[in-house]
């Protein structure tokens, strides 16, 4: 039989065993749970960015023999505080605009910079995904490690991996899940993947061995014989991603007998003895295990992982951003109110000084004095409380827009809000426009449809995995058999001592009860975070909703507060005149200055709502980084080189640090 007869009926074995594939698994799947529904329809934003890939992250080049074995070196965690936050220093005082305050959240904050990590770890996972790895998952909880300026909840359930500081475990690592969803078979059902990395291995012995020897007479009379055995090993192994598993090995081995005389019976001939041998094997799935699709379902994963935890990060970035400038209305809330509290305390204190002197010449009883000490003690204590808040409120915003808190030059520094509150005049967009553009926009939803998009990858690897193990596998080796060398390597090259063939593995479980139920709960888990992502749209829509009306709600109480506030300033006025006259009593001054103070303090107070309210309504419409000039390149790069722009500020004429007024005595 001629030479091409057998690779003929290889190659038409070939042929129908991979027919045979494609019908089995077309049948198989007919006979497997029915295909899942398409994903919802989830918008995308109309420009998503997406974070540089780092070099940090990339793997070593192979041209450089040591290379792929050297440790990355990352630099370490830069702890001290951005120069922008020391030019803001002067004489002692931190003056601070609400723009500054949001650039050096961008380059300070502990919890944007924690997440930034994130990115870069995304990035090991696709690493890992492309040398045929599982990906770990990456945590996209959302990290409230900040305290004061509390903002609305705009996050959503982690869609990728586990850790500390937002969900306790997400929902594309190896992980349970989180939320009330059960994400249990994310990258843990389907077929095994071959490494797409290559891997060279070897084994090299050197064996020395003294036997000694039962009959002296066959060995020519002596009592023991060396034994010299060698061995080289190597192999070389890679797969593809169609399902395709390669290796090539090479073996040689020296055999000497050292001692033994020529004409012993037993001498071995030729010595030494060198053989050698090479061979090389192609394994292909056919059902199980079978296809671009299957065998690349990791790095699709990673792919997509890193969109999620761009988007993660973009929600960590617009959550921390609403919370510098909810701390920074609360801080000008607290000066303001200090102003506040001053002049009722300077009130009180003229009215003691006012009733004393009339005390002294005869046309006021000495119980008005007690009753004008009482009012200034009373607007005292509410100063010192105050004056407290606005420590407190200055520590506040230090640690939010620090990452050294003990730098001495920001430790004894006041910190002074260069912009005040005011009521805007830019009109509100209709509510049902609101709705929509957060629907579009909200980057929490990107992260759900991305983890729907994984389902359905892990959905389809599991289906693969209920079809049986049907493999087919050919080889081709040579050998070669001398004393020297180079008559061995001729031996093993030249084709005369050939040994090929292929043969078929094909294992069936029969009742395939595992996979069945891999299959299965991927399946219901994949329905359970459809309704998930509806919910989530619906709750979106309910969060917008309700933040467009508390805010036309605060803007009235803005009017309302302002009204109250006139009122009560005109009605002082008045009573002071009238006591002026004789008209009134000094009670009743006390009663018209209690008015006005705490009038003044409800229309700060019914400020500050409002400009919350507006930030709530930016963030769960997914507008406070374009509204306010905010680069995400420089949020992943935290270093600020296009200072914020937030609309609609109101710069404080006169800012300067508010002390407490000495008590009259």
């Amino acid at each position: 039989m001629s030479v091409s007869r057998p690779i003929q009926i290889f190659n038409r074995m070939t042929a129908s065993l991979a027919i045979f594939g494609m019908l089995s698994s077309s049948l198989f799947a007919q006979s497997a749970q029915p295909a899942a529904a398409p994903v919802p329809n989830a918008p995308q934003p109309q420009a998503e960015y997406t974070a540089p890939l780092k070099q940090s992250t990339q793997p070593n080049s192979i041209l450089t023999v040591w290379k792929p074995y050297a440790p990355h070196t990352l630099p370490q965690p830069v702890l001290k505080n951005s120069d922008r936050l020391h030019s803001l220093i002067k004489d002692g005082k931190l003056m601070l605009s609400l723009n500054d305050a949001v650039a050096l959240v961008l380059e300070n904050n502990f919890d944007i910079a924690i997440a930034r990590y994130n990115l870069d770890i995304a990035d090991t996972d696709l690493l890992l995904s492309k040398a045929g790895g599982t990906v770990r998952g990456v945590n996209t909880g959302l990290l409230s490690g900040t305290p004061g300026g509390s903002s609305s909840t705009s996050s959503t359930s982690s869609s990728t991996g586990s850790g500390t500081g937002g969900t306790s475990a997400g929902s594309s690592g190896s992980t349970s899940g989180s939320g009330g969803l059960v994400n249990s078979t994310q990258n843990s059902v389907g077929s095994a993947i071959d490494s797409f990395d290559p891997v060279l291995s070897s084994t090299i012995s050197w064996d020395r061995q003294v036997s000694p020897v039962s009959n002296k007479a066959v060995y020519g009379g002596i009592s023991s014989y060396k034994l010299n055995n060698d061995t080289y090993d190597f192999n070389y192994a890679q797969g593809w991603a169609t399902g395709t598993l390669a290796n090539v090995s090479f073996s040689n081995s020296r055999l000497e007998y050292v001692g033994i005389p020529s004409a012993a019976i037993f001498s071995p001939t030729p010595n030494p003895q060198l053989s050698g041998s090479w061979r090389a094997t192609v394994r292909q799935h056919l059902l199980q295990g079978w296809g671009l699709s299957n065998n690349r379902r990791e790095i699709i994963i990673a792919r997509n992982n890193r969109r999620s935890t761009n988007a993660s990060f973009r929600v960590q970035v617009t959550s921390t951003v609403a919370q510098i400038q909810n701390i920074y209305w609360d801080l000008v809330n607290a000066y303001e109110d200090l102003k506040v509290q001053q002049t009722a305390v300077e009130l009180a204190q003229r009215t003691l000084s006012d009733n004393k002197k009339q005390v002294e010449i005869g046309t006021l009883a000495p119980i008005e004095v007690v009753s004008a000490q009482s009012a200034v003690a009373s607007a005292m204590q509410k100063l010192i409380t105050s004056q407290t808040t606005l420590q407190y409120q200055q520590l506040i915003t230090k640690n939010a827009i620090a990452r050294n808190f003990n730098d001495p030059a920001l430790t004894s520094a006041e910190v002074i809000p260069t912009d005040t509150m005011a009521l805007s005049a830019e009109p509100m967009q209709p509510v049902e426009e609101l709705v929509n553009y957060a629907l579009v926009h909200r980057p929490e939803l990107i992260e759900y449809e991305i983890t729907l998009q994984n389902n359905e990858i892990n959905n389809k690897a599991a289906r693969n995995a209920l079809l049986p193990t049907l493999d087919v596998v050919g080889y081709y080796q040579g050998s070669g058999l001398a004393s020297n060398y180079g008559d061995v390597f001729s031996s093993i090259v030249d084709r005369t001592r050939p040994d090929k063939g292929a043969y078929i593995n094909l294992s069936i479980p029969l009742r395939n009860r595992t996979a069945q139920s891999n299959q299965i709960r991927s399946e219901l888990e994949y329905r359970q975070n459809q309704l998930s992502f509806q919910q989530q749209k619906n709750q979106i829509n309910l969060q917008v909703r309700n933040a467009a009306f508390a805010l036309q709600q605060a803007r009235a109480g803005v009017e309302s507060a302002r009204a109250a506030r006139d009122y009560a300033q005109q009605s002082l006025e008045a009573e002071q005149k009238k006591y002026a006259l004789g008209a009134s009593t000094s009670y009743l001054v006390l009663q018209q200055q209690s008015n006005a103070t705490q009038a003044a303090s409800n229309y700060i107070l019914a400020l500050s709502t409002y400009e919350k309210g507006r930030v709530a309504l930016d963030q769960l419409t997914a507008t406070i980084l374009d509204r306010n000039g905010i680069s995400m390149e420089d949020a992943v790069a935290g270093r600020v080189d296009h200072l914020p722009a937030v609309p609609g500020l109101q710069p404080n004429s006169t800012p300067s640090t508010v002390t407490a007024t000495p008590v009259a005595k």
